[in-house]
């Protein structure tokens, strides 16, 4: 028995030492996202530069979220990411390269999701991962952060959802 108590607090040091100290105390991080890796232009974009983007770049979505402790609907608005990644361009070697490339989308936390470009690119789904930087017309709670990611059209949104989003990185899989 005393065994296997011990084995049971091994086991919760070693998981809680494998996590990336920022998950284990997350806090406010940037103010915008950067966009960056095998793109041809770096982006380093704020909440003023995203309300910029052209209006067919932006799209508002309704979500149904738990707001003390009752149910309500809110609508947030954000650029598509196909549009951000549009802006910084593919750094494409071969025409083929968009077929094997990965978008890891972080938060300030180390919170981290993952799409392929073709479904960002190629998908009415894509057409409605945004990046956030409004809810019901005023910049996101603080329990956001600045900027958000949603993935409106999953069946489940939470996985995809990134709070406090900092960076987009693009990867290129390449043999």
């Amino acid at each position: 028995m005393l065994a296997e108590g011990r084995r049971a607090l091994l086991l919760v040091l070693l998981a809680s030492a494998a996590l990336p100290a920022a998950a284990q105390a997350p806090g406010p991080g940037p103010a915008g996202v950067s966009v960056r890796g095998d793109v041809l232009r770096p982006l380093q974009l704020g909440r003023e530069e995203l309300a910029a983007f052209a209006a067919d770049e932006q799209a508002s979505t309704s979500v149904l979220r738990r707001v003390a402790g009752q149910e309500r609907q809110t609508t947030a608005r954000g650029v598509r990411l196909r549009a951000l990644l549009a802006r910084a361009g593919l750094a494409e070697r071969d025409r083929l390269d968009w077929r094997k490339t990965v978008v890891i989308v972080s938060a300030s936390d180390g919170y981290r999701v993952v799409f392929s470009w073709p479904e960002l690119e190629n998908t009415e789904a894509g057409a409605q991962v945004l990046v956030l930087y409004e809810r019901d017309g005023a910049p996101l709670p603080a329990s956001e952060g600045p900027l958000a990611l949603l993935a409106a059209a999953d069946l489940r949104p939470g996985p995809r959802h990134v709070k406090w989003l900092s960076t987009v990185e693009v990867r290129i899989l390449r043999e």
